[in-house]
């Protein structure tokens, strides 16, 4: 059947077009019953016997839920106990244009063959398509072509004793499904039917109705809509921007605003914050010039115990004591949310005073995220576990936002939970990898064939060789290097040609762009294609026979380059070695193989290259990183221990820089406009204040005008009585750099292509496309460009690229933290049950702290200053502590005991005590408790 629209469309110039829509309607659209003798579907989806455990729907029951209850009450309806589900394509459709995180739950139950949800296109079935009356809304008309749906399905399934229950909270569509005798519920009152609800019950939506307060005292200012927010942002009323919660202080927050790259505002107190959380995208109003203060020198924690609303007028009284005398700084008020960043976050209950309660605080693991008010019946059984909860709202009347439960992730301190909880947290997509993914993987056993070796350059007579660090299985870059006859080097850097498995648009493709690395934590690795293609048949390991994209070169003495070619090649490496193994044997005079002469050779050249790149200006930072040894049967820390760089190390690195560099020229002469780039900004001068001001206190002046003044100054700023000082300065320059970016080339101008570390004036990532899906993209644009691969029409979409470029810079930021996350907690395994002195040096100063850098672990921690019996005074003019006779500046060493504050059991930390120097008789901790007993340092 054939249903067909005409109307009248008059253009822009005044033309008239007479414009046809068709609707091709069917009869062979089936219900997916099993015993439906009407239908003739092979493979039907329900249960011949779709039975719902309730108290009071007796009998074969099938649910159809509406477009809110999918979008809004998602959590119930993915439940394992809800199945036999008849998703609407009326309701599909809305969801997946209103909700990108409720459709994508929506995809998965339906592809999950266990829940028994399937998909009824009552669009285009001939009884089920309804038109648009003439003043009916689009809302009315899609409730209305819900129940006739569920009416077309009540009828068709009759024979078979099978009922419809449409569940909606939308009273006009109840009232109207009843009058058509369909039977229907809430969402509520569907839940607490159920046998067994309690669980069930804590995971409901707060809807409108539920979280609104009226009567209450309002705490924060109401929000302005969105028409005023536009009106303002246009007028430069407004500005809009990203907030940004302090780590250190639950008091401060600021806001990076959009338009002006590095200017940020700050925003102290609960009250100007206006309900904002980490992420939103907000729009602000700046204060008067006289209400600007400086960013607080305190470390704040909320302690997690009030409760009621009158702390806000508390914070206020905080607040007056919090700034410092320094140069202020722009501050602003939150007046509105353009868009919430809200997600599923992990936390644990804070149970009621009151025994009967049902209302509890949960604390979340994010310190950054303020305490989420839940309604839960299973507060006893929740107590000590790591919780899962969402936000549903957050009225002006309460201090805290309002959510539910979702799910209970196991015990406080199980190693296995808290992988679980980090991995939530930092939005690491770490769930198996599909059907449809794995379908896209070559079969085994697969080697390469006689039309491969004619569509590739054959490498396999060179002395190519990898270096990895030890453990190391997906193997994504090697090297050779030789002498030619005329004096010169041939340098070849070869690169897995992971593009090669993985084509534009495939399943494997949308879900590595969708992950966009892999994610390396200390136990565990979240690949980012699956280990058939990341540890087997891309892996470059040594004597197998891989696919590569390789990079060789021809470099003069002086490592100059002469010339370069990119090819796509078949190479066999002759070895796969560690750092380690490569250092030992480029150190071993007596070694002469081929696989020697290359690496030494290799390690003479880069050399020349490194000097030759810190002398156009490029940054050599640092930034404490550990190794763990593991137990091999509890998979517990055993030992830990910073990581000791090798030349070998710096080996690699500097042809992978070279690798990098003549990539991003060759695809962005090729394609200027669409090219997938990495660039650094410079860091507002702003950023240096701290760094600055520490190196004077030891008599260095540093100069920040340039990437390579900044260089020039960290070489010479050396103090003879702390071998650990110069380390320590580029450990806080580090922590004043932006943060790199993957753009597209059309979107940004070329001035601003500029890498600030690398001194590279253009840059991007080619050399591991096995944990970077940034990779495996200029590994496209780079085959086209040799012309070794056909286009792909999303080459050539600036816009498509740009939005694939903000996903890369968020996952590569989260795939960071979630590291160091990882380093975190096994740092506080480690320590869990030891008491241990070591050396450490103060990193910073604060009104109230010190922070301490302990290098041996690699590992910080802060002594709270103001929770000592004897008395300290800041000096905000020198940043400095004082305590009688004895000064804390920054670089100082001292002595510190290290070991686990277990007071708070969600937030567990690393407790320092300061052992030398002694003050007054008295143990400097950052816990309150009895000072000991001064003990003798331990190794």
């Amino acid at each position: 059947m054939i249903r067909s629209n005409v109307f009248i469309r008059k253009t822009k110039r005044g033309k008239i077009l007479k414009v046809v829509r068709e609707h091709y309607l069917r009869d062979d659209v089936y219900c997916s019953f099993p015993k439906c003798e009407q239908c003739e579907e092979e493979k039907p989806i329900f249960s011949s016997n779709p039975s719902v455990d309730s108290k009071e729907l007796v009998g074969k029951y099938l649910i159809i839920p509406d477009s809110n209850v999918v979008l809004h009450q998602m959590d119930i309806l993915e439940d394992s106990s809800i199945r036999n589900v008849i998703i609407l394509q009326t309701v599909y459709g809305e969801v997946l244009h209103r909700s990108a995180i409720a459709y994508k739950k929506l995809k998965d139950c339906l592809s999950n063959p266990e829940k028994k949800f399937y998909l009824f296109m009552n669009e285009f079935h001939r009884d089920t398509f309804i038109e648009r009356d003439q003043k009916e809304s689009p809302n009315d008309r899609n409730d209305r072509a819900i129940r006739t749906a569920a009416l077309w399905y009540q009828k068709h399934l009759k024979p078979y004793e099978v009922e419809i229950l449409l569940v909606t909270n939308d009273q006009s569509n109840k009232n109207l499904a009843l009058e058509s005798g369909i039977k229907t519920n809430t969402v509520e009152k569907f839940v607490k039917s159920l046998k067994n609800c309690d669980e069930l019950a804590d995971k409901l939506a707060l809807t409108r109705e539920a979280s609104s307060s009226t009567g209450k005292t309002a705490v924060f200012e109401e929000h302005l809509p969105l028409s005023s927010i536009q009106v303002g942002l246009k007028s430069g009323s407004y500005i809009q921007g990203t907030f940004h919660a302090s780590r250190d202080n639950y008091l401060e927050a600021s806001v990076d605003v959009y338009e002006k790259d590095g200017l940020s505002i700050l925003i102290q107190g609960q009250q100007h914050m206006n309900r904002a959380m980490q992420g939103d995208t907000v729009a602000i109003e700046i204060l008067p010039e006289s209400e600007w203060q400086s960013s607080s020198s305190l470390i704040l924690e909320d302690d997690g115990e009030k409760n009621d609303e009158s702390t806000i007028s508390e914070d206020k009284k905080i607040l007056q004591d919090i700034s410092n005398k320094s140069e202020k700084k722009p501050c602003g008020k939150v007046v509105g949310i353009i868009k919430r960043n809200w997600r599923q976050f992990c936390g644990m209950l804070q149970k009621s005073l009151i025994e009967t309660a049902t209302r509890h605080l949960v604390i979340p693991a994010d310190k950054r995220i303020p305490k989420i008010r839940i309604e839960t019946r299973q507060a006893d059984v929740l107590d000590g576990k790591r919780i899962l909860v969402v936000i549903d709202s957050w009225p002006r009347t309460s201090r805290y936002p309002l959510g539910h439960f979702v799910r209970n992730l196991g015990a406080i301190g199980d190693k296995k939970t808290e992988n679980e909880v980090l991995l939530i947290e930092h939005d690491i997509p770490h769930h198996q990898f599909s059907t449809a993914v794995r379908a896209c993987l070559p079969s085994l056993p697969w080697s390469i064939t006689e039309e491969d070796l004619k569509q590739r350059k054959d490498l396999r007579d060179l002395t190519v060789v990898s270096v990895d660090p030890p453990g190391c299985t997906d193997i994504d870059d090697a090297l050779h290097c030789f002498q030619l006859d005329n004096g010169n080097y041939e340098v070849g850097v070869h690169i897995a040609d992971v593009s090669h498995f993985i084509k534009p648009g495939t399943a494997i493709d949308v879900e590595a762009a969708n992950r966009a690395n892999t994610v390396y934590l200390i136990d565990q690795r979240i690949d980012m294609v699956p280990e058939l293609l990341s540890s087997n048949i891309c892996s470059l390991r040594g004597g197998e026979e891989r696919f590569a994209f390789s990079v060789i070169w021809e470099l003069d003495e002086n490592a100059k380059v002469v010339n370069v070619k990119f090819t796509k090649s078949i190479i066999k490496s002759k070895a796969a070695l560690t750092y380690a193994e490569a250092q030992m044997r480029i150190d071993d005079s007596q070694q002469t193989d081929d696989v020697t002469k290359s690496l030494r050779l290799l390690n003479k050249l880069a050399k020349i290259l490194k000097q030759e790149r810190i002398k156009q200006g490029s940054l050599t930072l640092a930034s404490p990183e550990v190794r763990f040894h593991m137990d091999s049967e509890t998979h517990d820390p055993i030992e830990v221990q910073t990581k000791q760089l090798l030349e070998t190390n710096s080996m690699v690195e500097e042809f992978m820089l070279l690798a990098n560099i003549a990539t991003a020229k060759k695809i962005y002469d090729e394609f200027p406009s669409c090219a997938l780039l990495r660039r650094h900004p410079e860091p507002p001068s702003s950023n240096f204040e701290s760094l600055i001001k520490s190196a004077e206190s030891k008599g260095f002046t540093l100069n920040v005008t340039s990437g390579k003044m900044l260089a020039e100054s960290l070489e010479k700023s050396v103090l003879e009585s702390n071998s650990y000082f110069n380390t320590m300065l580029r450990i806080m320059a580090t922590r004043c750099m932006l943060q790199a970016l993957y753009f597209c080339s059309g979107v940004v101008d070329q001035k601003d292509f500029y890498h600030y570390g690398l001194a590279a004036p253009i840059y991007t990532h080619f050399t591991s496309p096995i944990r970077r899906y940034s990779d495996i993209i200029v590994h496209r644009l780079l085959a086209v460009s040799i012309q070794a691969d056909a286009p792909h029409p999303d080459f050539l979409d600036k816009k498509k690229t740009q939005n694939l470029c903000n996903n890369l810079n968020y996952r590569h930021k989260m795939a960071q933290y979630a590291g160091r996350a990882s380093v975190g907690l096994h740092t506080q395994l480690f320590f869990q049950n030891k008491i241990v002195c070591e050396d450490g040096y103060i990193l910073f100063v604060r009104k109230n702290a010190i922070q301490i850098l302990i290098p041996k672990y690699g590992l910080e921690g802060t002594i709270f200053l103001d929770k000592s019996p004897v008395k300290f005074v800041y000096d905000e003019t020198s940043g400095t502590q004082k305590c009688g006779d004895i000064t804390f500046s920054s670089f100082d060493k001292v002595v510190v005991q290290i070991s686990i504050d277990k007071t708070h059991i969600q937030h567990q930390k690393l407790c320092l005590k300061l052992v030398s120097p002694y003050i007054g008789g008295f143990s400097v901790s950052n816990i309150e408790e009895e000072p000991p007993q001064k003990k003798k340092r331990k190794s």
